[in-house]
């Protein structure tokens, strides 16, 4: 194998929605962070390499994954293999598979952050999240990577460690561009910085867990996915997707003087909490979830807000809007600005289908011509339950979206 295929690692993933679509994940992003979707082969080069392949319908571009859609006859067995090889073929063969559809320059803090996102999301996340913890970049200046844990990380008595001899080991190792680390957390907010202790017993609430549900697993807490998601108004998949990528943040707590021998387990989106406590027979019984400290989750909750009103205060001419204009909007220009306020517009969506209101977010679109949302939009309305209905196209749905925000700004 030569050192070219080494490099060219891509691993597919089965979408949690639609068993026509994979999504082939790189290393790293596709020319820079262009997010592009294409129905036919057109111009650019990865449309026309993977067009060309019997059974492709579509292909989306977002960030390191490339999306592929197939017609129902297709074989997965055959088509994948074939996909994978042709987009190793064409990233061999330039530096700019998407044509004029991505033709934004990146510049090397850019690219570098981007890489570092990457490696988090792939690598880090999902090994931090079972442990309720998140670590996410927030900047990258001059060749220095400014890193910050949240939910159990933050405050942790072990997360000095756990960046520096875990998380740091592994970036230098593969990104020797990397010129320092900063860990930018404020650890000092406390041990368990997401919640607020009581000083005395844990509250009663008469609703035992069923039995099953809650065990143990190399020493953490497991739930049970199915028993859980509806507590917090998602679905095992979506619950499953949030733990990875830092959405939904887990804490575990053992239980101090009068509580001793009990541990209690909190998870929580940004909508709805969760909690149980667990008692020293391993019974279980579900409590009413702590008090969140604002000044934990202010940040993100305030650039939620700061998009909602910026795309409730557009005109009709300006809409629909893009992310990148989106975020330049808001002030917002260092990279990984789009990846922000990608999340706040999933916070609206959340928010919007707890109050079953329409979609805000659906006034953000990414720059392609079909001026739709992303992949990312589409899957989380889906698990929401307000993604396309059986029989239904995204087009079809974001247009109901849009139609039911014009009838309620009407009032």
């Amino acid at each position: 194998m030569s050192d070219t295929a080494t490099r060219r690692r891509i691993r597919a993933e089965s979408s949690a929605h639609d068993p026509d679509v994979v999504g082939f994940i790189l290393d790293a992003p596709i020319q820079g962070r262009a997010s592009v979707r294409f129905e036919a082969a057109g111009d650019a080069p990865l449309a026309r390499a993977l067009f060309a392949l019997d059974g492709v319908v579509r292909v989306e571009v977002s960030g390191a994954t490339i999306w592929v859609k197939k017609n129902a006859e297709s074989d997965w067995a055959t088509l994948k293999p074939a996909i994978a090889d042709a987009i190793r073929k064409l990233l061999d063969e330039t530096d700019a598979p998407l044509g004029q559809d991505g033709r934004e320059e990146t510049t090397p803090d850019q690219a570098l952050l981007e890489a570092v996102e990457t490696l988090l999301n792939q690598q880090v996340n999902p090994a931090v999240a079972a442990h309720g913890g998140h670590i996410s970049v927030d900047k990258v200046e001059g060749g220095a990577v400014y890193l910050r844990m949240s939910g159990g990380c933050q405050g942790c008595a072990a997360s000095a460690a756990t960046l520096r001899e875990g998380v740091e080991r592994m970036l230098r190792a593969a990104l020797p561009q990397i010129d320092k680390i900063v860990d930018v957390t404020d650890h000092a907010a406390g041990g368990n910085p997401f919640y607020a202790r009581d000083d005395g017993p844990s509250p009663i609430l008469n609703r035992p867990v069923p039995e099953g549900v809650i065990g143990w697993e190399d020493g953490q807490i497991i739930v049970d996915p199915d028993y859980l998601a509806p507590k917090l108004g998602i679905t095992p998949e979506a619950l499953r997707a949030g733990l990875q990528r830092g959405d939904v943040v887990g804490v575990t707590e053992t239980g101090e003087g009068k509580d001793s021998g009990k541990t209690r387990i909190v998870l929580r989106t940004t909508t709805r909490a969760w909690a149980a406590e667990i008692d020293a027979s391993g019974a279980a019984r579900e409590i009413p979830p702590p008090r969140v400290i604002e000044a934990a989750a202010g940040t993100e909750k305030e650039l939620a807000n700061r998009v909602r009103a910026h795309l409730q205060g557009l005109t009709e001419d300006e809409m629909p809007i893009t992310y990148g204009a989106l975020a330049r909007a808001l002030g917002l220009w260092t990279p990984g600005s789009i990846a922000k306020v990608t999340r706040a517009l999933e916070t609206t969506m959340r928010e919007d289908a707890a109050a079953d209101r329409a979609f805000i977010a659906a006034r953000a679109v990414n720059r392609g011509r079909d001026k739709r949302p992303g992949k990312g939009y589409f899957d989380l309305a889906s698990a929401l339950s307000r993604g396309p209905r059986t029989g239904e196209s995204e087009a079809d749905s974001h247009a109901l979206e849009l139609r039911r925000l014009k009838e309620t700004m009407a009032k």
